[in-house]
């Protein structure tokens, strides 16, 4: 592919994933949190799952590989989302941002304590990096807002689903996965709405522009895209740029909720696009198990 084609499609994807926040905190003014995660990624699935069937993926066969993808749609879809959207009630936009994409870090962590995985030196000191940017970040200290544990909670589970998809995704077609995982996650948001919270809705012409484009272009597409470029590029390489994500989470929750910029939080940003491009760019990571 022409590395211009490519640079923009990683553009688009990534501020696609980070703008989302942003877009996601304006849309609070009409929906509850959860209830909106709860139809955005509903949406998502079902229009992902017509698109698996009409192009005959295979889907899983046993009772057992669908509650795999029904686990990782907890942790993936549910678990990340219902964090985030929450945190957006106490934080800013480019706070939770922040904090949800320190994720590939917390995989190298956590890969290592429970799956036996083995990460390189460069990895390892990336960690150091990107957490030392978590907390240039916040100032030099981390104020214990709910929001702030609801962020990095979202990191947790988005860290726990990537392992669940690298340990169990290897027998399962990855676009029936990612259909079927948003479906289930949205479904158990609805639950969740119904038992957390007091759900309500104001329909009108700017809460349906933002959950139609939270579903489509922030979910069905972006996943597309992202998809895409790692099918045809080096999935590491490729998986380094997800430290654009937050830069866009920060810059569109400037342009479109007027949030500061602190030279910290640009500091800090820096040290975590550092670390994360540290753990993932790396010509062949050793994933061998002990």
């Amino acid at each position: 592919m022409n590395k211009y084609v490519y640079g923009l499609l990683v553009i688009l994807t990534t501020s696609l994933m980070g703008s989302a926040f942003a877009i996601g905190k304006i849309g609070l003014l009409y929906f509850s949190p959860i209830l909106l995660v709860a139809l955005r990624f509903t949406i998502a699935g079902i229009l992902m799952a017509i698109f698996v069937v009409f192009w005959k993926r295979p889907h899983p066969r046993s009772l057992q590989d669908w509650w795999k993808v029904f686990i990782i749609g907890f942790f993936q879809t549910a678990g990340v989302m219902g964090c985030i959207f929450v945190s957006l009630k106490t934080i800013k936009a480019g706070e939770s941002s922040i904090l949800t994409f320190t994720n590939p870090l917390l995989v190298v962590i956590l890969g290592t304590i429970f799956l036996k995985l083995t990460y390189k030196r460069l990895q390892w000191i990336g960690v150091v990096v990107g957490f030392l940017g978590v907390f240039i970040t916040f100032g030099a200290h981390l104020s214990i807002k709910i929001g702030t544990l609801l962020g990095f909670l979202s990191a947790v589970s988005w860290a726990i689903g990537t392992l669940l998809i690298k340990t169990w995704g290897q027998t399962i077609n990855v676009w029936v996965l990612t259909a079927y995982q948003m479906l289930f996650g949205g479904l158990i948001l609805f639950g969740g709405s119904f038992i957390l919270e007091e759900p309500f809705f104001e329909p009108n012409i700017i809460s349906i522009f933002i959950l139609l484009w939270l579903a489509i272009m922030a979910s069905v597409v972006q996943f597309a895209v992202w998809f895409y470029l790692l099918t045809i590029g080096d999935p590491g390489k490729t998986s380094a740029f997800l430290f654009l994500a937050p830069f866009f989470g920060v810059i569109s929750g400037w342009l479109l909720l007027d949030e500061p910029i602190h030279w910290y939080v640009m500091l800090g940003g820096v040290f975590i696009f550092i670390g994360i491009f540290m753990v993932n760019w790396v010509p062949k990571i050793n994933l061998k198990r002990i």
